[in-house]
């Protein structure tokens, strides 16, 4: 293992931030996260737990805001519906150099909180 990152989210807070800057979608969430979200009646939920995502990935790779680009850090879902990263630019260049070949990661909300936690193999 070369890192472990956990984030934690308040949806509400969230739901707030959003509805103050909608701008902020687009600038955190790739065209496909912004899809996913929005194909269900409350999309808040899902968009909390990809920016949790995108932060833990931050955490495993030892930087902070502003090392890569939100957009660099994709939660897809494979064939069977478990959530899978998809890591490009900046971020791909910071997971190699630290000899990252495999990602992990475990996705969990509820409407208060939503939780990842990623593991950079």
């Amino acid at each position: 293992m070369i890192g472990l990152g956990t984030d934690l989210v308040d949806v509400e807070r969230f739901r707030r931030t959003l509805a103050r800057t909608p701008s902020m979608v687009e600038r955190l969430f790739t065209e496909g996260e912004r899809g996913y979200a929005e194909a269900t009646r409350d999309p808040t939920e899902r968009y909390a737990v990809r920016f949790a995502a995108k932060e833990a990935v931050m955490k495993a790779l030892g930087v902070g805001l502003g090392a890569f680009d939100w957009h660099d850090v994709e939660v897809i879902r494979t064939g069977s519906g478990a959530p899978e990263l998809r890591i490009t630019g900046r971020a791909a260049e910071l997971a190699s150099a630290a000899g990252v070949t495999r990602w992990a990661v475990s996705l969990s909300h509820t409407g208060s909180t939503a939780q990842a936690v990623v593991v950079a193999q």
